[in-house]
């Protein structure tokens, strides 16, 4: 682990800003923001005043102060692409936010442009996340032998297409995407603004899809309005492969030609009954070994923030040289290029195939 501190700017100041800026605080030996760019001085102050850090009007003054490793792009999705290019032009690392473009010209005008400066990483969290992360361990194990196909209903569009392609480890495969909506009451208690007392059901949105990567490769994709946040509809992941599968935390594979098994991925949890150590996740094992020790135990992060402070040092590793790329600005756009096959086909009710594209 390295123990220099990773070091970013951030253009925006939404609600998603200000998830780094947490993050920031809670982990201030490893991770620091170096500074936020505004829209006007006065959203600035507020900032400064909540969080600590200080604020800029333009990137330009932003990397005068103090150059970070990188700099993420917050923005809305409409000036995530203006906001890339103009941070590639000014020659520094990026780090965008899901998706990079809205759609898929954009997708493909913004890989034209900035693609071939491999300046460009995306905030693409969820394989991070500790339980995700074992899976995928035991996955490229060969635990459950070849990997064949995927369930999820978890995430929506362009996130559960990561977990799909990442557990499957399909890279640019053409893929036949299959989607149908349905509409249905379901109570939606809790949602980001908070708790709703009064709700009663309503229609809410399912959408289903299938994906066909070829090669018997394929996915399942099913995701419920809110699904995130309604504590009445539980995420739900399925694995399988050609000796066995996992679901959930169940792993079930044959460890002789006549012997099933089914082993549990266990989590141990700090700060539960007489345990004084803090709260935190702080591992997760598999038959008796840890396949997955969580790096940022001490901070009372949630398993998400866990993933994206992940992601933020790894992309401080990447930026200055000690590291791998923690993803690519072509998966991301393959990401969305499938999410957006699966609205499309969902409107059409007709198959959409998502051809090799100019990132592949």
């Amino acid at each position: 682990m390295s123990t220099t501190p990773t070091t970013f700017g951030v253009i925006g100041s939404g609600w998603r800003s200000e998830f780094f800026l947490r993050l920031a605080q809670a982990a201030p030996d490893r991770l620091r923001a170096a500074g936020v760019v505004t829209r006007t001085a006065e959203r600035g102050q507020e900032v400064t005043a909540a969080w600590g850090v200080p604020t800029h009007r333009t990137i330009d003054d932003l990397l005068a102060a103090g150059g970070p490793d990188f700099v993420i792009a917050s923005v809305p999705w409409g000036q995530m692409p203006i906001t890339v290019r103009e941070l590639v032009a000014a020659g520094v690392p990026v780090l965008a936010e899901t998706p990079p473009a809205p759609d898929l010209d954009g997708l493909r005008s913004l890989w034209g442009d900035v693609g071939a400066s491999g300046r460009v990483q995306v905030a693409e969290q969820y394989l991070l996340m500790p339980g995700h992360a074992s899976r995928l361990a035991l996955v490229r194990e060969g635990v459950i032998g070849q990997p064949t196909s995927v369930q999820i209903s978890s995430t929506h569009m362009y996130h559960a297409v990561s977990l799909v392609r990442g557990l499957l480890g399909v890279d640019m495969d053409e893929v036949v995407v299959d989607a149908r909506e349905f509409r249905a009451p379901l109570v939606d208690p809790l949602s980001f603004g908070g708790w709703d007392t009064s709700a009663v059901p309503e229609p809410r949105t399912t959408t289903l899809a299938t994906l066909d990567f070829g090669d018997g490769r394929s996915a399942l994709y099913d995701f419920t309005d809110n699904q995130w946040w309604n504590p009445l509809r539980a995420r739900r992941i399925v694995v399988r492969g050609s000796i066995g599968e996992i679901v959930d935390d169940a792993v079930t594979r044959m460890v002789d030609p006549t012997s099933p098994v089914t082993s549990h991925l266990s989590y141990r949890r700090r700060g539960i009954d007489m345990n004084l150590e803090g709260v935190d996740l702080d591992t997760v094992a598999f038959d008796g070994r840890v396949v997955y020790r969580n790096a940022w135990a001490g901070t009372r992060m949630s398993e998400d923030d866990v993933a994206v402070a992940q992601i933020l040092a790894d992309t401080g590793a990447w930026a200055r040289g000690e590291g791998p790329e923690p993803y690519p600005l072509a998966q991301a756009c393959q990401d969305h290029a499938i999410s957006l096959a699966v609205a499309e086909s969902a409107r059409t009710r007709a198959d959409v195939r998502v051809a090799k594209e100019v990132w592949a």
